[in-house]
């Protein structure tokens, strides 16, 4: 019988195809830059956890890289018949399966033998809240630990809380929210022995097992064998999916229209027409006249604000809540009537709370009067007026920039199109198409907002 990981099983649940790949074809796995960030933000929080959950440091932390997964297993069995302190990442293997716990803590109150000490367990992850898939993860993991003998008194799902506000001085008590999960992991363990015994006869196919490609290749998680299925998959040249906030795509598969150059009229918005029309042509749309006009009203000296922020898991300034955009960059350019252009920016990477200098030098480079242009000002708009409200003595500075920001976007898409955009009026779709000599892609290391972020 082939022993599976949680992992396994959960892959099993997406995909039976994954499952098997990622047994019999592992080479074949790619992991994007993202799934590599969402790692190490899991890691962070697993950091984290050991210290709400054994501020006094009195508990068992077992390596699987340097125990291996056998020991780390044998290891557990003989924590749990000797200590009643936390044990960190127990392993467990019984009923075909094989998963290791976020956190096992003695629960001598609500002992259901009474010939054991009870153990309750608490899986973290790294999310904001709840996801159905994690429900699924905490029904598999108590049903294999329950088989192994754990004697079980509960089981809860903990998440980060983003509406805490870090105290300070490493207190991380209250960044995690949990959610008793008990009575419903419980009773899904024949439902949870279903999965795992398909899952075995899946792993033990002689071939990969024919399964289309669809709406599992990206849900709940991000497919990592997406360009091994999709290899033989041929796209229409125009494909409807280059059309903006379409939804008829129902109407068309009935009428068996699959390239964007079908679609009739009727079907379509103005904008998707225009966009139809210039994918179908190959030439840019440019309003030349309502873009002058829409920019009439402003005048000079016109700025050129663009802010860089980075989101932490587990805040390390304070005052800061988990995943709240913290601004640590901004480039501002100042265009003058006669042409001449003036270049400013902040950065701060000394590690140190960035939220004050940034809003100090962003007051003091800002001016007074003249509009400043962003792309997409919801963005620095909040930004602006989180600053005000942390930082007092900038705050009628701050908000005196509010109403002289002009949103560049809706000028852009009220004006402008090009084919190489693809329906998209992101200002990385935007940039090489109006200047072809400039794109993110070209950057190294920093190709887009979240690469920042990571770095």
């Amino acid at each position: 019988m082939t022993i599976l990981s949680k992992s396994k099983i959960i892959a099993f649940r997406q995909c039976p195809k994954r499952l098997w790949l990622e047994i019999h074809q592992p080479d074949l796995k790619e992991v994007s830059e993202s799934s590599e960030a969402a790692f190490q933000i899991g890691y962070e929080v697993g950091d984290v956890t050991r210290k709400i959950y054994d501020p006094k440091g009195l508990g068992s932390l077992l390596d699987i890289k340097f125990e291996g997964v056998d020991g780390a297993i044998a290891r557990t069995t003989e924590l749990l018949a000797t200590t009643r302190t936390p044990i960190f990442e127990a392993g467990f293997e019984a009923a075909g399966g094989r998963a290791f716990a976020d956190v096992l803590l003695p629960d001598d109150k609500n002992v259901r033998h009474q010939e054991k000490s009870g153990w309750r367990m608490v899986e973290v992850k790294a999310s904001t809240s709840i996801k159905d898939y994690q429900r699924d993860d905490v029904a598999v993991q108590s049903y294999i630990a329950r088989a192994s003998g754990i004697p079980l008194t509960s089981v809860s799902l903990a998440h980060v809380d983003n509406t805490w506000v870090y105290p300070g001085g490493g207190d991380y008590a209250g960044l995690l929210r949990e959610n008793d999960l008990t009575g419903e992991a419980f009773a899904r363990g024949s439902e949870v022995a279903e999965w795992i015994s398909q899952a075995q006869a899946v792993a033990s196919l002689p071939k990969e097992p024919e399964i289309e490609t669809g709406p599992q290749c990206s849900t709940p998680f991000e497919y990592s064998f997406c360009n091994y299925c999709f290899r033989d998959q041929v796209s229409p040249e125009y494909p409807l999916s280059n059309l903006p906030n379409f939804r008829k795509y129902d109407l068309c598969e009935e009428m068996g229209i699959e390239d964007l150059r079908f679609v009739p009229d009727h079907l379509l918005t103005p904008k998707q027409r225009l966009v139809r029309d210039h994918t179908i042509t190959g030439e840019a749309y440019f309003d030349a006249v309502g873009t002058k006009a829409a920019l009439a009203p402003y005048g000079f000296p016109a700025r050129f604000l663009d802010f860089e922020t980075t989101m932490l898991p587990v805040p390390i300034w304070a005052g800061t809540r988990p995943y709240q955009q913290i601004p640590f960059q901004f480039s501002l350019h100042t265009l003058n009537e006669s042409g001449d252009l003036e270049d400013t920016a902040f950065l701060d990477l000394s590690g140190q709370d960035p939220t004050y200098g940034f809003s100090k030098a962003l007051v003091e480079n800002c001016g007074t009067e003249g509009p400043i242009f962003v792309y997409n000002a919801g963005f620095e708009k909040r930004i602006i007026r989180e600053m005000a409200s942390r930082h007092p003595e900038f705050t009628e500075a701050l908000e005196a920039l509010l109403p002289r920001i002009v949103d560049l976007l809706p000028i852009a898409k009220n004006h402008f199109y090009h084919p190489s955009m693809k329906k998209s009026w992101g200002i990385k779709a935007v940039l090489p198409a109006v200047c072809p000599d400039l794109n993110y892609g070209d950057l190294e290391g920093v190709q887009d907002g979240n690469a920042a972020m990571a770095v």
